[in-house]
């Protein structure tokens, strides 16, 4: 059975093995376990039995939430998790006050893009040459209703637990 908690330090290498599985630049164990006690951090794992199978995190600055990262393992992807994940992050950030959400993603993902689309998120620019690992350019995009989006789909959801 998968659940959803929030991150703690614990859970840094688990996290780490996700990343490193779904990312070219990953970032760290530490990298993990210093968002763990971070304030302004807001991070979600999936888990199944005790394995960290996904995580998605935020940071959350006033009114703004800024998607850093959201990763499933390959045997995960495509079983709609993802958006349930997304969904809990985004559910997490509107209950610690954000009223607008951004991220950055990879045009040729299109699998996330389908899924940000399907969440209300909008392209707004796009950042030039945005990857380090091969130059590619990453989409902007926002979510700029995320209080009404938590009204419509939050409950039961905006503390990170099943």
């Amino acid at each position: 059975m998968i659940h959803f908690r929030t991150l703690l330090p614990e859970d840094a290498e688990g996290v780490a093995a996700v990343e490193r599985e779904s990312f070219p630049t990953p970032w760290s164990r530490e990298d993990f376990w210093r968002e763990a006690s971070n304030d302004f951090a807001c991070y979600i794992v999936a888990l199944e039995d005790a394995e960290i199978i996904g995580f998605g995190g935020c940071w959350i600055s006033f009114e703004e939430a800024q998607v850093t990262n959201i990763a499933l393992t390959s045997a995960q992807r495509g079983r709609g998790l993802g958006k349930d994940l997304m969904t809990r992050l985004m559910c997490a950030a509107a209950a610690r006050g954000a009223e607008r959400m951004t991220l950055e993603v990879r045009p040729s993902n299109t699998p996330a893009l389908r899924l940000y689309e399907g969440l209300g998120f909008a392209a707004i620019g796009v950042r030039k040459k945005y990857y380090q690992d091969n130059d590619e350019d990453a989409i902007l995009m926002w979510h700029t209703k995320l209080k009404e989006f938590a009204n419509e789909r939050c409950a039961g959801k905006t503390d990170a637990r099943d």
